[in-house]
């Protein structure tokens, strides 16, 4: 194929005809500009949802830093398999590993007297202990969703698994996260974006089984110099027939 084109005009005068040449654009080359502009936008093509992330990101590095010089108590309350289970208090507060430190505060369950009741306590705390290790896996899970991980918020963001709307007549952004931590999991954080504080956080993820599935709704709130916190979570985790309600409260600051 010729790489020009000719138009041959003639002169109105008669003339010597004038060649006027012009560059012919290959279509391999207009086809592969199509197909590549697209791809060329990246994870910057929406710089809206770019800034939201990335406040996102520094306020909840900052706000997990200001926690780190708090001590709170943590009230749980277990519903297993529609049996509620007696209140269990604790103190808490983050260790020199990073990690949130429980003393368990109150006085201890009684133990039964007697063989049988011997016998009905070991079978309780058995059923316990399968109860702790199984709820300290969710546990170890849902670390990974509160506070927001900044390095999995960048993994979905730079893998186009991050979409946001807005709240109609409120300063909330919700961002969703899909493939979060782990594929098929979801992770939506209300982020208010006057105050750059989180508002909720809901969880919908699952144990090793996606059969095994784990909800988690929490709600949070502020302290008086601006500190945000968990002030209440929700967690369910259905195939166990789990329920656990968590709520936090009397903040008090390191000495």
């Amino acid at each position: 194929m010729k790489q020009q084109t000719a138009l041959t005009m003639a002169s109105r005068r008669g003339t010597r005809p004038v060649r006027w040449k012009f560059p012919v654009v290959s279509l391999t080359l207009l086809a592969a500009l199509s197909v590549t502009a697209p791809a060329q936008m990246g994870a910057g093509s929406n710089p809206e949802l770019q800034q939201k992330l990335m406040a996102l990101k520094q306020s909840a590095a900052e706000n997990k830093q200001k926690l780190h010089h708090y001590q709170w108590v943590e009230t749980q309350q277990i519903t297993l398999k529609g049996e509620q289970k007696p209140e269990r208090v604790f103190q808490c507060s983050y260790g020199p590993n990073g990690q949130v430190q429980k003393v368990p505060m109150g006085a201890p369950p009684q133990q039964s007297s007697g063989r049988e009741g011997r016998l009905k306590q070991r079978i309780i705390e058995k059923k316990t202990d399968e109860m702790k290790d199984y709820m300290q896996q969710v546990q170890s899970l849902l670390s990974m969703y509160v506070p927001p991980n900044a390095q999995l918020m960048q993994q979905a963001f730079q893998k186009k698994n991050v979409s946001m709307n807005k709240t109609m007549g409120t300063n909330l952004a919700n961002l969703v996260f899909t493939n979060y931590a782990k594929e098929g999991d979801q992770m939506t954080v209300a982020f208010d974006t006057s105050t750059h504080k989180i508002s909720t956080i809901n969880v919908n993820t699952y144990m090793d089984n996606p059969k095994d599935a784990v909800t988690l709704a929490v709600q949070m709130a502020s302290l008086p110099d601006g500190t945000n916190y968990a002030q209440q979570t929700v967690l369910n985790a259905t195939a166990k027939q789990i329920q656990v309600t968590t709520t936090n409260s009397n903040y008090a600051k390191l000495q």
